[in-house]
């Protein structure tokens, strides 16, 4: 099976991107290796997790272009990398249609809510843990799934379930979320994809066995 070149897209801390180095320093991907890390800022502390790695970086910055013209930078860039699946572990920019046509169900998205609570346009970061609380809802957790034109729309791969407990704030869940479902189903789902186990129909993504 040939190993699968992996490009990160960030915009952050990199949280997410270290909970990959980190699965993938402990042999949890073994069909495939992170190659890239793409910012759209130059001062993102993701930067320096790829750095400490050895992990190649490029920065391309969304301040002063059009969307397409920035999403094109990007496409160029991963094609030049020969990038099997791209990441986005919190990368803050929507991108055009076109880039989703070229890597359809190669390209994967963590949002921190069950899909399809809780999702889509203007739910990112901590706003999403806020609503979840204002909403009274008893469980959330996490999502990974295939990215597309639509936010947060694409076919589902893996969601892990957490209790909302008495007293959270948004922070205290959205570190909960973090660490007991981001940061394990994430690397899950790369490692299914670098083991060619995923297999999508429509928007069902099956799982096949190893």
């Amino acid at each position: 099976m040939k190993m699968k070149k992996i490009a990160v897209l960030v915009s952050g801390g990199g949280t997410n991107l270290q909970a990959l180095i980190d699965a993938q320093g402990r042999g949890e991907i073994p069909n495939g290796r992170i190659e890239l890390v793409i910012s759209s800022a130059s001062d993102a502390y993701a930067l320096e997790r790829a750095a400490k790695a050895g992990i190649e970086t490029c920065v391309i910055e969304r301040k002063g272009k059009k969307r397409e013209t920035f999403t094109r930078l990007i496409q160029e860039k991963l094609r030049d990398a020969q990038i099997d699946l791209v990441v986005f572990a919190g990368f803050m920019i929507i991108l055009s249609p076109a880039f989703f046509e070229e890597f359809a169900n190669r390209c994967m998205n963590v949002h921190p809510a069950l899909i399809p609570s809780f999702c889509g346009e203007g739910f990112y970061g901590l706003h999403v843990h806020e609503k979840v609380l204002e909403y009274g809802v008893k469980l959330t957790g996490a999502t990974v799934h295939f990215a597309d034109a639509v936010t947060d729309g694409g076919p589902i791969i893996l969601q892990k379930a957490i209790d909302v407990e008495e007293g959270d704030t948004p922070e205290t869940l959205q570190r909960r979320v973090m660490e007991q479902c981001e940061w394990k189903i994430l690397p899950q789902a790369v490692s299914l994809f670098c083991d060619e186990r995923l297999e999508v129909e429509g928007r069902i993504v099956h799982i096949l066995p190893a």
